[in-house]
């Protein structure tokens, strides 16, 4: 499926910016599976410079910054992607290997693979170690059950168990709190099932990214009315990362869009940057993800 993703934020200042330096993750990544056919990033007031780049985990980064006073930020993103439905067989695949001996593979074997895959066994700026977490996660982990049966009736818990709700939580809502009143939103849904898995000794990783939405029925597609989105991996020794989507309880396929992975979402975030005054601000950012071809 080929898409054209557009991502803008805008910001609206108080009082006038005299100079700003920022980082996005905006532009997909180029996978098997996912071919970044064209990307252009857009930034008003021009940028004095702009240096593409990648960060260590290998998501492309646009380092920019602006020198002159401006009281408005615009900083768009057009992509052009395509993405191919997983092969099913991956999932057959991991069938065999059971959790506990992934955990074992982790801790006691040294390949580069499990060496570069070892880092997501451990905490991270966002999510901690926690017996909350540990606990939640335990119905799921039955001795000798696969790794694939286990992540995935983790997800379906999860799903189950927790209401989508974009006025609950931010970006800085603990996972305590998460799990204390279920709900929040898919940046938390990611983060509680990595802190699970990773009670579990296993390592999992936080993916953003874009997936195409339906209108709801009876009405007509609106521009810009997408969203960014999140889900995780968890890694399978000699087969890689599979990925699971639990707020849409789903193995993700060509409608998901992958744009950056790390630890969690401090690894990820879209847009972050420094900006000298200002005051207060406004924040706006609209998706759109539409078919193309």
């Amino acid at each position: 499926m080929k898409y054209r993703v557009s991502h803008t934020t805008e910001f609206s200042y108080g009082a006038q910016v005299g100079i700003c330096y920022n980082l996005a993750r905006m532009v997909p990544r180029e996978l098997t599976g996912q071919k970044v056919y064209s990307a252009v990033l857009q930034v008003d007031p021009l940028p004095n410079d702009h240096y593409p780049g990648s960060d260590f985990f290998g998501n492309r980064t646009d380092y920019f910054s602006i020198h002159q006073p401006h009281d408005k930020l615009l900083v768009k993103t057009v992509s052009e992607v395509e993405v191919s439905q997983p092969e099913l067989n991956l999932f057959d695949q991991v069938e065999s290997l059971s959790w506990e001996t992934v955990r074992e593979r982790l801790c006691n074997r040294r390949s580069a693979e499990i060496f570069e895959a070892f880092q997501f066994t451990l905490d991270s700026p966002m999510i901690n170690e926690d017996d909350l977490l540990a606990d939640y996660a335990r119905s799921s982990f039955a001795p000798g059950r696969s790794l694939a049966a286990a992540v995935h009736d983790l997800m379906e818990r999860i799903h189950a168990d927790f209401r989508y709700d974009p006025e609950f939580s931010t970006i800085a809502t603990p996972l305590k709190e998460v799990l204390q009143h279920r709900c929040g939103v898919c940046q938390d849904f990611a983060h509680l099932a990595i802190g699970c898995l990773r009670s579990r000794g296993l390592a999992a990783r936080y993916v953003s990214g874009y997936i195409e939405t339906d209108p709801p029925a009876g009405k007509a597609r609106m521009v810009g009315a997408d969203a960014s989105h999140a889900w995780f991996s968890v890694f399978q020794p000699g087969v890689g990362w599979l990925d699971f989507d639990p707020t849409n309880n789903q193995r993700p396929g060509e409608r998901h869009i992958t744009v950056a992975w790390g630890r969690d979402y401090a690894d990820v975030t879209p847009l972050k940057g420094v900006a000298f005054g200002g005051g207060e601000h406004e924040l706006k950012v609209a998706v759109d993800v539409q078919r193309i071809g």
